[in-house]
């Protein structure tokens, strides 16, 4: 018999398909609104993600909505956050190569240590601000200012970056009361109910049954990159599981050039690389920092 995972291996493994249940979400996404409108997808997707993942939790660890006064406008920010960034990063993801609206996305780890240094100040050596300005050099290999490859979905695409950072210091101010899987249910609701809205002042296309099943199967996936998310959570350690989030650039690039025929240019690769190593190089730093601060044997 082999021996049974290791927690970080069990760890790294979860991050990894976390990685590609979003990104496989994405590309379903990408492929339905090559002929459905956007918004009716989002819709569509955002009742049945709904739907789907409100039952999953009342069967696994239960769905319960009360949490402690302080953290309803934090939860009701970082909502409006959510929407925000998925209206961002759906509009540049279904008019940009998948790929490099995934590397763009990727340079979140940088960008939210940058943010939690100059508004939190949390100690950030110059390793790590090294790291920070070579990622977003990488960056702008991906967009490239001047070209005609850097448009408005670009910006959108940088964009979402923005708000999701803002989106993940909003969820740092939550009390360990707030249940995170009912906040991802009321965020699914929230995208929905957003798409929804805008959709009505669109005509809405007739579905067939592989625009149907594309849009049921992103709503399993998304709803796969949630728990595998939060199993990660639970095992191994952070500092050896997190730089896995960056196989969703290996994924993106398969599936962009196997069903997009999209595949991105030498700079661009160089790009995707820059921000990989720059952003793992974060996470081994970070690592390393709270090995440093953690109390030593014998001390109190």
């Amino acid at each position: 018999m082999s021996a049974p995972l290791s927690p970080n291996l069990k760890g790294a493994l979860y991050m990894t398909l976390s990685m590609a249940a979003f990104t496989l979400n994405d590309a379903c996404v990408k492929l339905v609104a090559e002929t459905v409108p956007l918004f009716q997808i989002v819709a569509l997707r955002g009742l049945s993600t709904t739907i789907l993942l409100a039952v999953t939790v009342h069967l696994t660890v239960g769905l319960r909505f009360s949490m402690p006064r302080r953290d309803r406008p934090l939860v009701a920010w970082r909502t409006v956050a959510e929407v925000g960034a998925m209206v961002a990063f759906l509009l540049a993801l279904t008019n940009m190569a998948i790929a490099n609206a995934t590397a763009i996305l990727s340079a979140l780890p940088l960008m939210v240590t940058l943010a939690a240094a100059v508004l939190f100040r949390d100690p950030v050596g110059w390793r790590r601000w090294a790291a920070i300005g070579v990622g977003f050099v990488g960056v702008m290999m991906i967009v490239q200012p001047g070209t005609d490859g850097f448009n408005e979905w670009s910006l959108l695409a940088l964009l979402s970056v923005v708000i999701i950072t803002a989106r993940d210091l909003l969820t740092r101010a939550f009390s360990p009361a707030v249940p995170s899987m009912s906040v991802a249910v009321i965020t699914a609701g929230a995208v929905g109910a957003f798409g929804a809205i805008v959709s009505l002042f669109t005509p809405w296309m007739a579905m067939g049954l592989y625009e149907i099943a594309l849009t049921l199967a992103a709503s399993v996936f998304i709803i796969g990159g949630y728990v595998f998310g939060i199993m990660v959570m639970r095992i191994g350690e952070v500092g050896f599981v997190s730089p896995f989030r960056y196989t969703s650039l290996i994924f993106a690039l398969i599936l962009g050039f196997v069903i997009f025929d999209e595949f991105p240019n030498t700079l661009a690769l160089f790009g995707v690389a820059t921000v990989m190593a720059a952003g793992i190089y974060t996470l081994f730093r970070e690592r390393i920092r709270k090995q440093d601060v953690s109390p030593r044997p014998g001390r109190m």
